[in-house]
């Protein structure tokens, strides 16, 4: 699909793994210039010459710790004229009330709800002055679907989806589109930490998590690649009616019966 973004430019945060480094690969390939942030200056630096060299487009680096403000700040400064932006950094822990200590808990809302909060802060108003632009909020299904070993996480993204629809049901009155893409369950390094460790809590045997997987719809977890490619959509100009919506990327696990 051509996705009518080629001499564009886009902002991805935590984009040295995981969907960030997949949503790279899929607006590279339609002719995307990006500015990648992420903690992992290593492999920061190795997608971007794999970028260059594939796909010829031009990529900037931002190795950043976005749980704190003025590193925000920075990147927000440094790619203010951007015509896309990816919120996608975010690690919040698996855990209930009790599992969680208070610093763990701020740290990690730092990151992916303040985070995205902050970044948009500074992105948007450029966007609002040129009529153009399009953010995207990688959130979570867990913001829709309570789980209270997840507590903390499916509040975050509760607070991410509202945030993307009052910001999203105004901003196509300035020309800017603002959606959330929910992935379910996705095959990434942070998943499979998440599914050890419930395996280990529900059979005392880490090396059970495909177990976790097989009442899926699907029968599996998504791939990276098939998130990436909805945020590539929702980027494009064929998605051009839609802003202040979530679009669920789950394989129908969140209305399934069995899983």
């Amino acid at each position: 699909m051509d996705f009518n973004l080629r001499g564009k430019s886009a902002l991805i945060t935590g984009a040295s793994r995981g969907i960030g480094a997949a949503v790279a690969v899929v607006l590279a390939r339609a002719g995307c210039d990006l500015h990648l942030a992420a903690r992992d200056e290593a492999l920061l630096k190795e997608n971007a010459a794999r970028l260059t060299t594939v796909y010829g487009v031009k990529v900037d680096i931002y190795p950043t710790d976005l749980s704190l403000t003025d590193h925000v700040e920075q990147l927000g400064a440094a790619c203010r004229d951007v015509n896309i932006l990816v919120n996608n950094a975010g690690d919040i822990p698996l855990g209930g009330l009790e599992d969680l200590d208070s610093a763990s808990w701020r740290r990690s809302w730092d990151l992916k709800v303040y985070g995205y909060v902050d970044l948009t802060r500074m992105i948007y108003p450029q966007m609002r002055q040129r009529r153009e632009g399009v953010i995207i909020n990688v959130v979570g299904a867990a913001g829709k679907r309570a789980n209270y070993n997840y507590i903390a996480g499916c509040m975050g993204n509760a607070a991410l989806g509202m945030f993307t629809e009052c910001l999203g049901g105004e901003s196509m009155r300035h020309g800017v589109r603002v959606v959330a893409v929910d992935p379910g369950p996705t095959n990434s390094d942070r998943h499979l930490n998440h599914v050890k460790q419930r395996a280990k809590r529900q059979f005392n045997d880490e090396t059970r998590w495909p177990e976790l997987q097989s009442k899926f719809p699907a029968g599996r977890a998504a791939n990276v690649e098939e998130v990436a490619d909805v945020v590539a959509f929702l980027a494009s100009d064929g998605a051009s009616y839609i802003s202040g919506t979530s679009i669920k990327v789950d394989g129908g696990i969140s209305v399934s019966r069995s899983s």
